[in-house]
C-alpha cells in the first residue's frame, strides 16, 4: 500500500473524481493541535477540520471509546435499540437548555435536508400545501446535495447545478426589512447561520438575531439555526445561538459532535418537535453506537477541559493579534468572527497565495475565496500557537 505523498497523490489523481483541489501535502498523525505528514514534519492546525476537531486531534478519550465499542457492536440500523443513542440525544438536549428531540445523522448536510422536511412538514400541516417556503441568506452555506445547496446563498456554487429545487428565497443578511418583506404566508421557515461560516465569516448582529426571532413569532414561521460549525463551543457557548440569547425552534449539528467522525444531528422544539411521524425520515448509519459512544466522549471532555471558555479566552487573543498584525502590515482591511471562528480580509486578492505560504511555513490555514483567509483552530489552542501563527503571517503577508 502507498505510503509517501507523491504515490498517493498519483493514485488521487488516477482514481478520484477531481472535486478537490488537494494541497501538496499528506498527513499521517496528529496530536492536539499539532499535525504530521509522512516525512515527520510538524505543522500547526489553525483548520481543524473545517471546524470539526474542536478537541484536537487523536484525542485519548473519543479513541477509547471508539475502540470500546467498535470491539462489541458496531451497525444494526435505526430498526432497533442500542446503546448510546438516547443518551445521546439527551445530553444534546441538556447542552440546549432542554426541551429537544434530535434525529441522528452522518453530516451537516443530512441535518440540513432533515431540517428542510421537517419544516415543510410541519407548515403543510398547520397551513396547508402551500406552505413549503424557506427564507435564506444571501452568502450562507448550507451544504451541496441539491436541497441544501438550494437553501445556500452562493449563485457560484449553484449554476452548474441547475435547475435547483423550488422554493427558497435569499435575502441579505442583517438586514431586516427585507426578512419581512420576504416571510410571507407561504413561508414555513427562517434559515440562518448565526456566523455565516463558507461565506466568510460573517456574524449575525445581536439586535438582528433578536428581531428575526421576533418576526418568525409574529408570523408563525419556523426560527431554524445552522449550527453546523458554530457548534459545539466553537464561539464560546455550546451553540453560537446561546452567546445571541436567541434560542431557534430547529438547529442542524453536525462537524466536532464527534471531533471528526461522521456524525450530525437535526434538532427540534416545541411544536416542531411534533412534526414528523414513523417513516417521514430515516438513515441506515445515523446514531449507530461507535459514532454515538464517540458523540458522548467528545462533549464530556469538552465540558471537562473548559474548551468554550477557552474559546473565547483564546478567541479574544487571535483576535488582537489578528487586528494588531493588520494595522502592523497594512494588508488587512478587516478582521472579523466570533470565539475560535475567525477571518481576515486581505486588501489584496492574495488569500491562495498566503495560505499556500503557511503550509510551506508550517502552519495550515483555509483560504475561502481570493481575499479572506479563515482561523478555525482546535479549541485546545494556546498563547503559544498563536504567537506563532503571528510571526508566521507577519513574515508571509509582508512578502505576498
Amino acid at each position: 500500500m502507498p505510503n509517501r505523498y507523491e504515490d498517493i497523490a498519483a493514485l488521487d489523481a488516477t482514481f478520484h473524481l477531481p472535486t478537490y483541489a488537494r494541497k501538496p501535502v499528506l498527513f499521517v498523525r496528529g496530536e492536539g493541535m499539532r499535525l504530521y505528514d509522512d516525512a515527520g514534519r510538524e505543522y500547526l492546525d489553525f483548520v481543524a477540520g473545517i471546524g470539526a476537531v474542536n478537541l484536537g486531534h487523536a484525542h485519548p478519550a473519543v479513541a477509547r471509546a471508539v475502540c470500546r465499542q467498535v470491539s462489541r457492536l458496531v451497525q444494526v440500523s435505526n430498526l432497533y435499540h442500542v446503546e448510546h443513542r438516547a443518551a445521546l440525544a439527551e445530553r444534546l438536549s441538556e447542552l440546549a437548555d432542554g426541551g429537544w428531540k434530535a434525529f441522528l445523522c452522518n453530516s451537516g448536510t443530512e441535518a440540513i435536508e432533515g431540517a428542510i422536511k421537517l419544516a415543510r412538514r410541519w407548515g403543510k400541516d398547520r397551513r396547508g400545501p402551500e406552505c413549503y417556503e424557506v427564507v435564506s441568506a444571501e452568502r450562507s452555506f448550507h451544504g451541496r446535495t441539491l436541497g441544501s445547496l438550494a437553501a445556500t446563498g452562493q449563485a457560484s456554487k449553484q449554476e452548474a447545478f441547475e435547475p435547483l429545487p423550488g422554493g427558497f428565497t435569499h435575502v441579505p443578511l442583517n438586514d431586516i426589512a427585507s426578512l419581512e418583506a420576504a416571510v410571507k404566508g407561504n413561508t414555513c421557515a427562517v434559515l440562518l447561520e448565526p456566523v455565516q461560516g463558507e461565506g466568510g465569516v460573517h456574524p449575525c448582529d445581536e439586535g438582528y438575531l433578536a428581531a428575526v426571532r421576533r418576526l418568525c413569532d409574529e408570523r408563525e414561521v419556523l426560527l431554524i439555526l445552522d449550527e453546523v460549525q458554530t457548534g459545539f463551543f466553537r464561539t464560546g457557548p455550546a451553540f453560537g445561538w446561546q452567546g445571541y440569547g436567541v434560542r431557534p425552534d430547529v438547529m442542524t449539528l453536525a462537524k466536532s459532535l464527534a471531533n471528526g467522525l461522521p456524525a450530525g444531528a437535526l434538532m427540534a422544539a416545541g411544536t416542531a418537535a411534533e412534526a414528523f411521524t414513523p417513516g417521514d425520515h430515516g438513515s441506515t448509519f445515523g446514531g449507530g453506537p461507535v459514532i454515538c459512544a464517540a458523540a458522548l466522549a467528545t462533549i464530556d471532555a469538552l465540558q471537562e477541559e473548559g474548551l468554550g471558555e477557552n474559546a473565547e479566552r483564546a478567541g479574544s487573543e487571535l483576535r488582537a493579534t489578528l487586528e494588531e498584525l493588520a494595522r502592523a502590515t497594512g494588508r488587512i482591511s478587516e478582521v472579523r468572527g466570533r470565539g475560535l471562528m475567525l477571518a481576515v480580509e486581505l486588501v489584496d486578492p492574495v488569500a491562495q497565495d498566503v495560505a499556500a505560504a503557511c503550509l510551506e511555513s508550517g502552519i495550515v490555514l483555509n483560504a475561502i475565496g481570493d481575499r479572506t483567509v479563515r482561523f478555525l483552530p482546535p479549541l485546545v489552542c494556546s498563547t503559544q500557537e498563536i504567537a506563532i501563527l503571528r510571526d508566521t503571517l507577519h513574515a508571509v503577508i509582508g512578502a505576498t
